[in-house]
């Protein structure tokens, strides 16, 4: 079956001659090695706290990550955190006994959802402990179904789990899992390293100057359709429109929808107009120091994107209300007046224009602030773990 599209190519062409590579990382490399899976790039800056407070307590040991999705390979396979980065090979029983067989690791994490059958056996069988990072389950899931001991068996599999919320550990527990921690979500600790050492953007700074400065996060052409009367109408306000994807296809739907002209970040360093396109990836999570509140897009369509990179500093955050179930943080921030939901257009030119006065900024800012603050922590809780342990 050929691939379909570009990322399916990737995902076949990327794993082409791994054992191969693995093989040969593995005959250079003394040291036993810690593995950390994650399916993609959000579970890898999940992950990233504690792959650093590893390699900072542990040198002895090489990190190697592996991924699912090309979009987490492909933006992280140069990360300085990894010794070895590699794609997870498809979860055959013979692929994943190959690839535990030569990776030996000393033991396993799996950051979030990955609960790849094969491979947690073929660790299992070669005594290998695996752990679950910052998982979260609810009563959706499919290990807590009648008829659902397949799965169920998978989770016996795993050594112990550091999950997100109580209601987790309560869930597992249902099902006679009894090595659980509650950790909190590492994701807290990751944006907070992101606040205490942000990159600078000189042309983002003189672009921002003395207006207010919305940030659109992660748009979609659905998130702009609901945005376009506030950003047409507000010629007061500056703004960043950060596309959930970069190519000019994409562009040109998420800037369809504007009246106002705009510059693109990469066409110059000076910009004449009040809309900057960021058309390149991996600055949005340090961009937001710059602004004054954000819209977060993915939740008038396929899913929330990330807010607590926004949050972190202390920006008010603004999305739609699909699916929110997924998103804890964002039902909670809404509880507490940090963030604020909207279903249409009219709720959204109504929350953004109430976000302009800024005693409504600082109240909600406050409360962002104080929510990272108060969550914090999981890194510390997995690391105490193992250091009681004698790792």
């Amino acid at each position: 079956m050929r691939p379909f599209n570009g990322k399916a190519s990737a995902f076949m062409k990327g794993r082409q001659g791994l054992f191969e590579k693995l093989k040969a990382y593995r005959n250079s490399e003394a040291r036993e090695v810690l593995w950390f899976h994650a399916a993609s790039l959000g579970e890898f800056e999940q992950g990233l706290p504690v792959m650093e407070q590893f390699k900072l307590h542990y040198p002895q040991y090489a990190i190697v990550v592996s991924f699912f999705s090309p979009s987490g390979y492909e933006r992280r396979k140069d990360h300085p955190i990894a010794d070895f980065t590699c794609y997870l090979p498809l979860d055959t029983s013979r692929n994943a006994a190959k690839f535990i067989q030569l990776l030996k690791p000393k033991m396993g994490f799996l950051i979030k959802y990955e609960f790849w059958y094969h491979h947690i056996k073929a660790a299992c069988q070669e005594q290998i402990p695996i752990y679950s990072l910052s998982s979260r389950f609810t009563p959706k899931h499919i290990f807590f179904k009648k008829n659902a001991s397949f799965q169920r068996n998978i989770l016996d599999l795993i050594s112990h789990f550091f999950v997100q919320t109580p209601e987790s550990k309560r869930l597992l527990n249902s099902i006679n899992n009894n090595e659980v921690t509650i950790s909190g979500d590492t994701r807290f600790d990751r944006v907070k390293q992101i606040v205490s050492k942000p990159k600078a953007f000189e042309a983002i700074a003189k672009f921002k100057d003395e207006r207010s400065l919305l940030i659109v996060g992660s748009a979609w052409d659905t998130d702009m359709k609901v945005l376009a009367g506030f950003i047409n109408n507000h010629l007061d306000v500056k703004v960043i429109i950060a596309p959930h994807e970069v190519d000019d296809k994409h562009i040109k739907l998420v800037t369809q929808y504007l009246t106002r002209p705009f510059d693109r970040f990469t066409k110059s360093d000076t910009y004449q107009n009040d809309i900057l396109v960021l058309d390149t990836i991996g600055m949005l999570s340090h961009i937001y120091q710059y602004g004054d509140f954000a819209y977060i897009g993915g939740a008038m369509g396929p899913g929330l994107h990330n807010i607590l990179e926004a949050v972190a500093f202390g920006l008010p955050v603004v999305f739609g209300n699909k699916g929110l179930e997924k998103f804890p943080e964002s039902t909670e921030l809404s509880q507490r007046e940090g963030a604020f939901i909207v279903g249409n257009e009219m709720e959204a030119h109504k929350v953004l224009t109430n976000l302009l006065d800024q005693r409504e900024r600082e109240k909600a800012s406050k409360i962002c602030l104080d929510y990272v603050e108060e969550k914090a922590g999981a890194t510390e809780a997995i690391m105490s773990y193992f250091k009681t342990r004698g790792l």
